[in-house]
């Protein structure tokens, strides 16, 4: 058993030089290799720490990073250090070391050697310290996913010191993600596979801060093929990653708006393709003439138009007359039903609003007067537009300004207005429904539409149009007008007009189940015989007054209600049965007093 003076002995007498080294790493003793190859004597040593004989950078890397990394592990490996003798020469070497404990577990000393460089080693530090200093993002594992080395590039990019990854698995600094993705040996079988290129991973910095990266790598194998260590190069990626991300959240942004504006689109198509005329007026009636003569003279104005008629008569054609003859026909005309708005949302559908404005506005809308600029915007039904509302309206008509909702931006648009009403509006004005100066803000130039029973042979006309046109899109076979059909359309009063006429016609079509007209089918309050019409009304040298014809309009409103069960809309009700609009009959009902009779 070699003895403590023998253990001394070899110890001074080593031809590798040594050292010993106390917990708080200074040395405890120095061969006599050591001693002479750096030119001191065993007192100027003792006492000291290695820091002391090294060059600046090597006693960097003892502080930083190879005195934590011995405290972990318990050894160094192949270490490069550089010496400074008393002289001043530097000395190159490879240092490996071990602690060493007693039976307890309780630090004795650290043992650590030292060889000097040969060629080769010399080389070997030379690229390591290349390595380190190199721009570029590299890390090295062992077979196991340890790190070797690192850049200091790759520290700078994360926030780490080198002692603080040194020996540590890479995936200690992954995401958690990846760290799922490499669990249970899923890192081991990456290495084993060998190399790799543009693997996306992410990484995480001290901060917290989460980095995009594309790494590639290539493996150092051993004598039996195995990867014993594998250099990774990775790229940040996490701009070009967010511009990315920022690029698809635009172009998805993007084609949303487009979505919208095509909907937009077929709607306002579908708003223009006036369903009452199948998008033409049709008629030769001097009263149809007459406001053909109107129309050719204001539509080539800016003039603001008011279009005047009952329900039903093709106001919304006219408004598209008007428009299609005018200079802005290539700009857009937008619909607006002022009736079917809540009070509430009345400046967000005519403005527009910004996101936040309100409870449900989650994203920026457009507002009809923006969208109707360069062309014209098409207020129908504005009578119903509530009084306390009139006065943001009459601004934007004086001064082609306006701000949306939530904004403080003024914007201007150049917008002609043509509304439209089935309402008196001067009477309105008179019982303080209407403000008189939006009224003349309207009616610059006012165009009357003459209801359907004043039009004469124009009745006979629009059914063959309408049945041509239905029976095409139903895909029937033609039909055509018988002239009983035709003499009792032409005596029929027609109190829901151009609407009334077509919806008969469609019905009728629907009904008929042959090639023949079954126009008996879809007309209530006439009688017919052998499938041909005779009409309740007076011989041809009787006349009604006016009064007589506002009687027989309330007791046809009357009969319908009654063969309803007096449900005035929806599916059955008197309104679908008239061809009316639930609005006009609920008019019409007030208009002429009728009341259900209490049971």
């Amino acid at each position: 058993m070699i003895s403590q003076d023998d253990y001394e002995w070899l110890f001074r007498k080593a031809p590798v030089m040594t050292t010993s080294i106390a917990e708080d790493g200074a040395y405890l003793d120095v061969n006599d290799a050591m001693l002479e190859r750096l030119g001191y004597s065993l007192e100027d040593m003792v006492g000291r720490r290695p820091e002391d004989f090294a060059t600046p950078e090597t006693a960097e890397r003892i502080t930083n990073e190879l005195r934590p990394a011995l405290r972990r592990r318990g050894k160094l490996e192949n270490k490069p250090v550089s010496l400074v003798t008393s002289s001043g020469e530097i000395v190159d070497c490879i240092t490996n070391a071990f602690v060493e404990y007693d039976k307890t577990g309780k630090f004795l000393r650290t043992v650590a050697m030292y060889s000097e460089f040969s060629d080769q080693a010399r080389a070997n530090f030379k690229y390591r310290t290349l390595y380190r200093a190199t721009p570029a993002m590299l890390h090295t594992v062992d077979g196991h996913g340890l790190i070797i080395t690192v850049t200091n590039h790759w520290l700078s990019k994360l926030g780490f010191t080198r002692e603080e990854v040194l020996g540590r698995p890479i995936t200690d600094f992954m995401s958690v993600a990846d760290q799922k993705t490499y669990a249970d040996g899923g890192l081991r079988e990456l290495i084993a596979e060998g190399d790799f290129n543009n693997l996306e991973r992410q990484m995480v910095t001290k901060d917290g801060k989460t980095i995009d990266l594309v790494m590639s790598a290539i493996s150092h194998r051993d004598e039996d093929g195995r990867v014993d260590r594998m250099l990774v190069a990775s790229k940040d990626v996490t701009e070009r990653n967010r511009a990315e991300r920022e690029l698809r959240r635009t172009l998805a942004e993007n084609a949303r708006l487009r979505e919208e504006l095509e909907r937009e689109r077929d709607y306002l198509r579908e708003e223009v393709n006036v369903a009452l005329n199948f998008g033409r007026i049709v008629g030769t009636s001097q009263a149809l003439r007459r406001m053909l003569k109107r129309i050719e003279a204001v539509a080539d104005t800016p003039a603001n138009v008011l279009v005047q008629g009952e329900s039903g008569v093709g106001k919304e054609l006219v408004a598209r007359e008007i428009h299609a003859r005018s200079p802005r026909s290539d700009g857009p005309l937008v619909k607006v039903n002022c009736a079917s708005i809540p009070k509430e949302l009345f400046e967000s559908e005519f403005f527009g609003h910004v996101k936040g404005a309100f409870t449900g506005a989650h994203r920026d809308r457009v507002g009809r007067f923006q969208l109707a600029d360069g062309g014209t915007i098409f207020l129908d039904e504005v009578g119903e537009i509530p009084m306390e509302l009139q006065g943001k309206l009459l601004r934007v008509l004086q001064e082609s300004e306006f701000e949306r909702v939530g904004d403080d931006i003024t914007r201007s648009v150049d917008v002609r207005v043509i509304a439209a009403t089935n309402r008196d509006l001067e009477r309105l004005i008179v019982d303080g429904e209407f403000r008189e100066d939006l009224f003349y803000r309207l009616s610059v130039f006012p165009v009357d539409v003459p209801p359907l029973r004043e039009r004469g042979d124009d009745v006979v006309q629009l059914a063959q149009h309408f049945l041509e046109q239905t029976c095409k899109d139903f895909g029937r076979e033609p039909m055509t007008l018988t002239r009983a059909q035709a003499a009792n359309m032409k005596a029929y009063n027609w109190p829901g007009n151009v609407r009334e006429l077509k919806n008969v016609i469609e019905r009728a079509v629907i009904l008929s189940p042959g090639k023949a007209l079954r126009l008996e089918l879809s007309m209530p309050g006439l009688k017919f015989d052998n499938e041909e019409a005779i009409v309740e009304v007076p011989r041809d040298e009787e006349v009604l007054t006016e009064k007589d014809m506002r009687d027989l309009q309330k007791a046809n409103l009357v009969k319908a209600l009654e063969q309803t069960n007096w449900k005035v809309s929806g599916s059955g009700g008197a309104a679908e049965l008239l061809g009316l609009r639930p609005t006009t009959l609920a008019d019409r009902i007030r208009t002429f007093k009728i009341k259900r009779p209490s049971r």
